[in-house]
């Protein structure tokens, strides 16, 4: 289990425990953090989980895949160098702390 924390645009802050082999944003639906929609359930067929990571974990997580990176493409808010796709971090141990940022909007 990773302690995920979840920075609304608005500055609000959740922490969630959320557990090995879920993803970052199957741990924001199950605990209703507000920015983060899954439209597709995780089937990396939407951006609606566009997330900012945070810039000290940025290079700690595996690089994206193209199909991530395409996704991306599609995202409403701004794509930035920490974009990711929520529903594509794993959640295991070295995940302790992560923290992401979300964006204003997903439409």
């Amino acid at each position: 289990m990773a302690s995920i924390t979840y920075v609304e645009f608005n500055g609000a802050q959740h922490v969630i425990n959320v557990a090995d082999g879920d993803n970052v944003m199957r741990g924001a639906l199950d605990n209703g953090i507000e920015g983060i929609i899954g439209e597709c359930g995780g089937g990396l067929a939407c951006a609606t989980c566009h997330c900012y990571v945070d810039d000290a974990w940025a290079d700690r997580l595996p690089a994206p895949g193209q199909t991530e990176l395409d996704m991306l493409e599609c995202a409403s808010a701004e794509r930035k160098a920490t974009s990711r796709l929520s529903c594509q971090i794993v959640i295991d141990p070295a995940l302790d702390g992560l923290v992401v940022h979300l964006p204003e909007t997903q439409y």
